[in-house]
């Protein structure tokens, strides 16, 4: 049986998480819905084809940057280098610089603005 991980995180506000989401890591929007609550559900998709949801409770969640983190996102991508220099101009936090790690990925850490932490890394061995 194949199995498929999909994060599913939670903002404050999903409409600036898109955005940022979308100018900062490549990410691109594939589907939007509203609840009836007000609460919010949006599915995107990395450049690779993989998949994400974003949810936007009706009311009294909180963000990461407000509760601190207790989980964090591992993607890889074709040129960690490319993609750290898009993400920091666009406002993305680092956290852990860009560095070869012993176990054959170059990586590098940040923050979105809602306090979400993410880490991106290429495959050098």
């Amino acid at each position: 049986m194949q199995q498929t991980v999909m994060p599913y995180l939670l903002y404050e506000d999903v409409v600036a998480a898109v955005a940022f989401l979308t100018e900062a890591f490549g990410f691109r929007e594939i589907d939007r819905a509203t609840g009836a609550a007000g609460g919010m559900h949006v599915e995107m998709q990395t450049a690779s084809g993989g998949t994400l949801f974003l949810g936007q409770p009706p009311n009294g969640f909180q963000n990461p940057s407000r509760t601190g983190a207790t989980s964090h996102v591992y993607v890889l991508v074709e040129d960690v280098d490319e993609h750290h220099d898009r993400a920091v101009t666009v406002g993305a936090r680092v956290l852990e610089e860009l560095a070869d790690l012993p176990y054959g990925h170059r990586r590098y850490g940040c923050t979105d603005p809602q306090g979400h932490e993410w880490y991106f890394a290429q495959v050098i061995v």
